[in-house]
């Protein structure tokens, strides 16, 4: 049973770590962005971890390059990329609300009005299928008006803010660089042959 302070660790490994950012940005690697295909990789992994644990982020390089010098940069970059990722989401989020109460603020008068219009049409037609056609109509209306504005606010908004939580999550991973061997096929080979 893993203990409730324990880590989830994800693991990605590289040949070199300027694959883990986007070639085109020419701003060192600790204030660029992350190559798409990385973030892609990184937010599937976390977006299956089954809890709030924290995340832990282990990049995989050759043993070649010096882990300590770009430890922290590389802390630093993910930190700030996955901050702004939520800080994003965030905006999208307010927009959506934002959206949301202007919709409410048309729908409920026009759900009002179709109220008071449905029972003058109840009151001032005579008892027909017409008067029942009308009524009906009129409630259907109003409460279609308020259609778009209930779905914001009781579902369109859940995912965004899954998505903004999981990149804070992610700005607050601890990053780590761990060394391995690279290995030619020569040594491959003569390793299997023994």
């Amino acid at each position: 049973m893993a203990s409730e302070n324990a880590e989830h660790l994800i693991e990605i490994r590289v040949d070199r770590l300027a694959q883990l950012f986007h070639t085109l940005d020419p701003f060192p690697f600790r204030e660029k962005d992350l190559d798409q295909d990385a973030e892609e990789y990184i937010v599937s992994w976390a977006r299956e971890l089954p809890d709030k644990r924290p995340v832990r982020i282990a990049v995989h390089i050759p043993d070649g390059d010096a882990p300590d010098a770009h430890s922290r940069e590389l802390n630093e970059a993910f930190h700030r990329y996955f901050s702004g990722r939520a800080v994003a989401v965030q905006h999208e989020l307010n927009e959506l609300f934002r959206v949301g109460r202007r919709s409410l603020a048309i729908g409920i008068p026009i759900l009002v009005a179709c109220f008071i219009s449905a029972r003058l049409a109840a009151g001032y037609l005579s008892a027909n299928p017409v008067q029942r056609l009308v009524e009906e109509s009129l409630l259907i209306l109003g409460w279609v008006a308020n259609w778009r504005p209930l779905e914001i606010f009781l579902y369109d908004w859940w995912p965004l803010a899954r998505r903004r939580d999981l990149y804070r999550r992610l700005a607050a991973a601890a990053v780590e660089l761990r060394p391995y061997a690279e290995q030619s096929h020569g040594t491959e080979r003569s390793r299997k042959g023994q």
